[in-house]
């Protein structure tokens, strides 16, 4: 009884991590890079890590990003 507990919980811990990918994913085709290079894609994402210490640029992102959300609904 204890194992089934155990997969189940292994089970749904996949599926939560396999939906949050999937959904990072979609970020990345929304911000139209689908065609660029990976190594593009992931210097792109730890410059702006780099940057997220500035509350200004940390605003900035967070604008854009919401303007491209709100277009969409």
């Amino acid at each position: 009884m204890h194992e089934r507990r155990y997969r189940a919980s292994q089970t749904e811990a996949r599926k939560k991590d396999a939906r949050e990918k999937i959904q990072l994913g979609g970020l990345v085709v929304k911000a139209g890079l689908r065609s660029e290079d990976r190594a593009v894609i992931l210097g792109a994402l730890i410059d702006a890590t780099a940057r997220l210490g500035d509350a200004t640029e940390r605003a900035r992102l967070a604008a854009i990003g919401k303007a491209i959300f709100e277009d969409d609904s």
